[in-house]
């Protein structure tokens, strides 16, 4: 295995690729391919493994007894998967997870990541910045999923993600398509949004960018 593709995983981030390899010894480094809509894991399944996203990006979700589905995260290149849940008392993984498109995870037995993370302080503070990141962001994503209209789930998202950066041009996370699975919408609707919010000057997109033109008019969105 080419050890440099885990310098970029926030996992490992500070560490070289041959101190990486020297932590990897007596642990195996197993890649498994996902294909789109490919199952990863299951939800209230066991959570005996925990993955690193070297390449795609996978989707977790959460099905409710009614049928239906709330999309939960979009995981990229680099994240962490399932560390939480093996982490976690119950040991269960709360949602499922599948593949967006081609993936290929760096898979770890909940016994060697543990081990994995013994070896090295780095590893266990790294793991740690990760979980908590993805608690925060769960907190968002819940307050997200309180609005109902998608201008209003738009307004917030831009907000948030500008407050964070201090920047007035929002990156689109991935793709349009993968935008629209985080804010649980579907992509026309999403566009038409979008394109209904820029007629009304308060924003300009392109397909990778959103320009915030008027953050007073986003915000009233929400207070509504």
């Amino acid at each position: 295995m080419d050890f440099h593709i885990l310098e970029s995983s926030w996992l490992f981030q500070g560490l070289s690729a041959d101190r990486i390899k020297e932590l990897f010894q007596g642990i195996p480094s197993i890649i498994q391919r996902y294909e789109k809509d490919e199952t990863i894991f299951q939800p209230l399944a066991t959570a005996d493994k925990v993955g690193v996203v070297l390449k795609g990006s996978v989707q977790s979700y959460k099905l409710f007894p009614n049928g239906s589905q709330v999309n939960v995260t979009v995981r990229q290149a680099g994240d962490i998967i399932g560390s939480a849940a093996a982490l976690s008392v119950q040991k269960k993984y709360p949602s499922g997870v599948v593949a967006l498109e081609h993936t290929e995870i760096l898979m770890l037995s909940r016994d060697d990541f543990l081990r994995l993370l013994k070896r090295d302080p780095h590893l266990v503070e790294n793991a740690l910045f990760e979980i908590s990141t993805i608690t925060y962001m769960l907190q968002q994503r819940l307050e997200l999923l309180s609005y109902h209209g998608i201008d209003q789930k738009i307004a917030f998202y831009l907000l948030t993600q500008s407050a964070q950066s201090g920047e007035a041009v929002i990156p689109i996370p991935g793709s349009m398509t993968k935008w629209a699975l985080m804010m649980n919408v579907s992509r026309p609707s999403l566009h038409r949004e979008l394109k209904r919010l820029e007629e009304q000057g308060l924003l300009r997109h392109t397909p990778a960018l959103i320009e915030i033109l008027d953050p007073p008019a986003l915000g009233k969105l929400l207070r509504r």
